[in-house]
């Protein structure tokens, strides 16, 4: 019986389909284990080989986990709002739904084609109404929710209006206006509108004025990953900054629990500095500088306090609310210019390292509160708006950049000794000139800071501050594809729907055009935005909708219970199955979904809905595998194709070729030209007979032709050979090129396990015989060997270790049950369709799938015999194998014995023989 993995794959997937083989119950007396994949966004390009890395690795656990007696929760579904499939609707014609449904398929059947183990009936999809009314719900308990900084939590909205009722704010700092101070008398003397607006600045999901980054071609705000170089990522289409009203997540109130967060889960120490560093806390203080001939003044953050005495000038950010009031009538044009570029500059090309610098001189000073100099006001792209106050005091002495913009604006620089910011010269000096007060007297830094931070102060010009880099999150989108908001504005006023009135569904709308002033396509449904209500009263619903993070911020709940109508997930059920036990995705989404996700959790743990507050134990990256690219080199003018190994003899560009009608790096000439008609008549100049193309690793991307499909691959050689293939690519978390060709090793390796089993001409030749001792030995290393693998998914050392297992048993030419028997056990997370079948062939009841885990025996891996190195006067001349236990002179007798021995005695008798037990053995004549 040969090896036909198509029949007997498609056999187990129905099978498996039939019998509910993956069904998971939420009601085991088993230990539970949560594997969850980072779900897909379902494009219409389908999956290349590349996606599946983390599904296998994930699947390969989960299935692990089950035959070590675990109820293991495994599921799957997609990420299906967001702008791709919006702007595919703009340019095909065909409504987001119906694209995400097409696409939604073809992902399925690549998935069930590859032999994962998802509990199907478990399947979401974030942009159906069953699933968004929940996500809908979710954000009602943001926004109905503040956040207690007493308690370090957050509480229901009429808790704080019951606070302002009897004490005002006087003990509840406002998040969104500090300054913001009132009693309960002026609190219960304020109308509702009032009430509501002062509300509205301590709400964890709320509306605010802010810059944003507008693209007017699709009609969109984008984030700051979304813009490269002042264009959109998607289509190159310019992005101005805007001032729109938006939703936001107010995340800066959990920042220090997000940070203590870290502590307590299982990411890389890189990942977590990712978030450390997005997060950015710092501790310093706050300085007030009056701006000279003026009322205003600018406060400055400054984690260096004591730094205040080598100010030399001060620079705003260009959005600064007071770089209008402050120009002067001098230099209004150039700010105004000034103001104009920055205006399509990306946040990340404004962060990066300055290599052009640029700014431009308000015509206003600021006065040093110390000291009482005029110091020069100037505004500049690196100083962001939105971070700490939008404005700094630059000390030349003490930081490269502001060194840098001085030198460039030759704004004078009084506190420096030569003309460079390096080398020790400057670094003292540095430190002379921040302690050149009276009061600092060559303090240490810690000691001076703490000094200037009291002085500031007992002056009423500042005080200590910690500050965060992370700003609120951005939770608003100028789009149709994604959830509505549950929101009406009864005169403006924003208010929750009813939660028995959700889902609010979306409108169908035949164009997606943007709104009038930038505002979603949903603004053109004017009967769909517009609600019926009472003379004098306007009552309309929110025209923009969520972003893509909102759904994924939370389904990991939702896997848990899926059909539930009532709730999102019962409080039991969450209680349950608790934190994923193992999430596998990529760093890509370090400080988007994670910290959403994070964030939200910790806001319904705290709300009470469930009982845990980080959503996810252990999470590992997986790396990206690579497209090898192949090349052709065309004889630049001609429709000549030259061989790599000659291409240095002609003029010629670089091409690049799909890689799928590459063997190797020997190209199909013929299915060149039938590939694209411009190549139709193509023309080759060969080495060696063959044309050999060149090669180079990137991105798989369809614009590098270097994508291959899983599909193709598992028609070939089957799912069980493509699944160990890429976990032998190396470890999950790696990079690593994909290579077609290496496939066929893998599947040459499951070809040989089958012959184990099958004989071509005899049939299945597994016996009920007693194993061996070394059949036994080397079962049993497998077994320590794969157990450890799995546990720390080192996937791809365990294929090896199957590959050596395999080795050595067709050597043994074992054929034993017992042993057969349980490698299957051990190899069916990698091959489970083989392995099905083998079992059943074997004369077994029951699924593979619900076998125990073999358990490792120490005794069968204890070496009983040492190989002796014997040497005849020092000189070493053979080895013996002799039992540990066996003593000196049983030792002896076998040494001379041995006919090598024998030999260099030349008849003499030995004068002693050394034995050290465990080393060596040599004779003496």
């Amino acid at each position: 019986m040969e090896y036909n993995f198509r029949q007997l794959e498609r056999k187990w997937q129905d099978h498996w389909v039939k019998s509910g083989a993956y069904k998971v119950s939420n009601d085991s007396s088993k230990p539970k284990c949560y594997v969850l994949d980072m779900f897909p966004y379902p494009s219409g390009a389908g999956l290349h080989v590349g996606h599946p890395l983390g599904f296998i690795a994930s699947d390969i656990y989960s299935r692990y986990k089950r035959l070590k007696g675990y109820n293991v929760l495994h599921p799957m579904g997609y990420d299906a709002f967001g702008l791709p499939a919006e702007q595919y609707a703009i340019e095909t014609g065909q409504h987001p739904a119906v694209t995400t449904e097409a696409n939604i398929k073809t992902f399925r059947k690549q998935l069930d084609n590859i032999g994962f183990s998802y509990d199907w009936s478990r399947e979401i999809n974030t942009s159906e109404p069953a699933y968004y009314k929940w996500t809908q719900h979710i954000f009602l308990q943001l926004f109905g929710s503040w956040y207690n900084r007493h308690a370090a939590k957050a509480e229901s909205i009429e808790t704080l209006v019951r606070i302002f009722e009897t004490e005002g704010n006087l003990h509840q700092d406002c998040p969104g206006d500090r300054g913001l101070r009132f009693s309960a008398d002026t609190w219960n003397g304020w109308t509702y509108e009032e009430q509501q607006q002062t509300l509205m600045e301590y709400r964890l999901a709320y509306l605010a004025y802010a810059e944003v980054n507008w693209c007017p071609a699709l009609g969109t705000v984008l984030a700051n990953d979304e813009v490269i170089n002042g264009v959109s990522e998607r289509g190159g289409h310019p992005v101005i900054k805007k001032k729109m009203r938006q939703w936001f997540l107010r995340i800066t109130e959990y920042a220090d629990r997000l940070l203590e967060g870290l502590e307590s889960v299982q990411f890389s120490e890189a990942m977590k500095d990712m978030q450390r560093n997005w997060i950015g806390k710092s501790q310093g203080a706050e300085i007030k500088f009056n701006v000279a001939g003026s009322l205003d003044n600018i406060v400055v953050y400054t984690t260096r306090p004591d730094t205040i005495f080598g100010v030399d000038f001060m620079v705003l950010a260009p959005e600064h609310e007071l770089v209008e009031s402050i120009t002067s009538g001098e230099q209004a044009k150039a700010v105004s210019d000034y103001r104009e570029y920055v205006q399509s500059r990306s946040e990340r090309e404004r962060m990066a390292e300055v290599k052009q610098i640029t700014g431009c001189f308000t015509g206003a000073y600021a006065v040093n509160p110390f000291d009482g100099r005029k110091i020069p006001i100037w505004i500049s792209e690196y100083v962001l708006a939105g971070y700490g106050t939008g404005a700094i005091m630059a000390v030349p002495c003490g930081d490269a950049r502001d060194f840098g913009f001085a030198k460039h604006f030759n704004i004078p620089i009084t506190n420096i000794i030569g003309d460079a910011f390096n080398g020790e010269e400057a670094n003292a000096t540095k430190d002379a000139v921040l302690q050149n007060s009276d009061f600092l007297n060559g303090k240490p830094m810690r000691e001076a800071m703490d000094l200037v931070t009291e002085k500031i102060e007992q002056l009423g010009i500042g005080r200590r501050q910690i500050n965060f880099r992370m700003r609120d999150a951005g939770f608003s989108r100028q789009r149709y594809w994604g959830e509505p908001f549950p929101i009406v504005f009864r005169n403006g006023v924003p208010e929750a729907m009813d939660p028995a009135d959700l889902p609010l569904e979306l409108p169908h709308v035949e164009n997606y055009r943007p709104g009038e002033e930038g505002e979603g396509p949903l603004a053109n449904v004017t009967e769909w935005v517009n609600l019926p209500s009472e003379p004098g009263t306007s009552l309309r619903r929110e025209t923009n909708t969520m972003p893509g993070y909102a759904g994924s911020s939370w389904y990991f709940l939702r896997y848990m219970d899926p059909q539930n109508t009532e709730t999102f997930c019962d409080r039991k059920v969450s209680d349950y199955w608790g934190q994923v036990d193992l999430y596998i995705g990529g760093t890509e989404h370090a400080v988007g979904h994670l910290l959403y996700s994070r964030l939200w959790t910790k806001v319904l743990f705290d709300l009470g809905h469930i009982g845990f507050d980080e959503p996810y134990r252990k999470l590992v990256n997986q790396g990206m595998i690579t497209g090898s690219s192949r090349l052709v080199y065309r004889v630049r003018g001609t429709n000549q194709f030259v061989s790599a190994g000659l291409k240095d003899k002609y003029e010629t560009d670089e091409l690049h070729v799909d890689v799928n009608i590459v063997d190797g790096v020997e190209l199909d000439t013929e299915a060149f030209k039938k590939w694209r008609p411009d190549y139709s008549n193509a023309q080759f100049i060969l080495e060696d007979g063959k044309y050999l193309c060149g090669t180079i690793s990137e991105k798989m991307s369809k614009s590098k032709f270097n994508t291959v499909n899983p599909d193709m691959l598992v028609d070939k050689f089957g799912a069980d050979t493509f699944r160990m293939y890429e976990m032998f690519l190396g470890p999950v978390e790696q990079s690593k090129p994909w290579e077609t060709k290496g496939i066929e090793g893998v599947h040459r390796f499951l070809k040989k396990t089958w012959r184990l089993f099958f004989d071509e001409n005899k049939g299945l030749i597994v016996k009920d015989e007693a194993p061996t001792a070394e059949e036994l030995k080397t079962l049993h290393r497998t077994i320590r060997k794969i157990d450890e693998d799995c546990e720390r998914l080192s996937f791809n050392t365990a294929v090896s270790a199957f590959m050596v297992c395999v080795n050595e048993l067709t050597d043994q030419k074992c054929s034993k049950k017992a042993v057969l028997e349980q490698l299957l056990i051990l190899l069916t997370p990698y091959a489970p369709h083989m392995c099905e079948e083998l079992w059943q062939a074997i004369g077994n009841s029951g699924s593979v799938l619900d076998a125990a885990f073999p358990v490792f025996e120490e005794k069968y891996v204890v070496e009983s015999v040492k190989e002796y190195p014997v040497s005849v006067n020092g000189k070493l001349r053979t080895t013996i194998n002799i039992a540990l236990d066996a003593e000196a002179a049983e030792v002896e007798k076998i040494a001379l014995a041995n006919e090598v021995v024998q030999k260099w005695l030349e008849g003499k008798q030995p004068k002693k023989i050394i034995f050290v037990k465990g080393k060596m053995i040599n004779v003496v004549i």
